[in-house]
Formats: structure tokens, C-alpha cells, sequence
């Protein structure tokens, strides 16, 4: 018995081949390198204020930088790891790693950045984002 296969022109195959393709090269022993995934978070909203949470393991707090614009918030952070392993006086190896990345998003409202607070605490970014008072309309009187 045959099968039938509906053609479909938008399921090509062939992206498929290259998919993966240009990522960097991660090399043979995966485990000793960095978790470079993008910064995870959480974001929860009260009535008053937005509350972010961010993981950042391992990152050390004068690392991290937050930048707050209108209602854009984003958070930079920079790895910077050295391990090397001796026997006696001679190095055995020796390696280095630098990287950093990057995580944006916006918000519905207007953030007062004047009341923002930020705490780093095992390995977890935790944002206070205060709202911005809505300034009420202003009605003018027609003459």
C-alpha cells in the first residue's frame, strides 16, 4: 500500500539541514562552560508597581546594570570567568571566558525611575518598578 503526502510550500525541508548551522562552536567538554541562555524572568503587576524577577546565577552584582527609559527596561550583565588547575608549579591548563548578554522588554506603564529599587540575592535579580501617577487630564474652559 502507498502512502499519499500532501504538499505543503510552506514546510521546506531544506532550512532544516542548515538549522544550527552558524551557532557558535561549543567545543568538547560542554559542562565546564557557561550557561549563556538568555536572562530568565518573571513579571508580576499590582495595582501600584511591576515586580521583575531576573536569574543571573553566578554573575557578581557590580556585573549587573539596569537601565530604565519611559516604559523600556533593560537589564546587561557581563561573565567574566578564570579557572586554572595546577599540579605543583606547573600549569595543567589554563582558561579563560568573557562574555555578556542582554535582556529587554517594555512595560504597559511608565516607570518612576526616581523609586525603582533593584536586590541581588543568590543568584536572583529582584526589581520594585513604582508606577508613574497618572497625571489626570486637564479640562480647559472654552471661551
Amino acid at each position: 500500500m502507498s502512502n499519499l503526502t500532501r504538499y505543503d510550500p510552506f514546510m521546506d525541508p531544506i532550512p532544516e539541514l542548515f538549522h544550527g548551522l552558524f551557532r557558535p562552536f561549543k567545543g568538547l567538554s560542554v559542562a565546564e562552560e557557561p550557561d549563556l541562555s538568555p536572562i530568565k524572568i518573571d513579571v508580576a503587576e499590582s495595582d501600584t508597581a511591576y515586580s521583575v524577577k531576573a536569574e543571573l546565577p553566578g554573575i557578581d552584582r557590580n556585573n549587573i546594570d539596569v537601565q530604565i527609559e519611559g516604559s523600556a527596561v533593560t537589564i546587561n550583565a557581563k561573565v567574566e570567568r578564570s579557572k586554572e588547575q595546577k599540579e605543583g608549579e606547573r600549569v595543567i591548563r589554563r582558561e579563560r571566558y568573557s562574555g555578556s548578554f542582554s535582556r529587554s522588554f517594555t512595560l504597559a506603564s511608565v516607570i518612576d525611575e526616581c523609586k525603582a529599587t533593584a536586590e541581588y540575592k543568590d543568584g536572583v535579580l529582584s526589581l520594585t518598578l513604582p508606577k508613574k501617577a497618572s497625571s489626570d487630564r486637564k479640562r480647559i474652559e472654552i471661551n
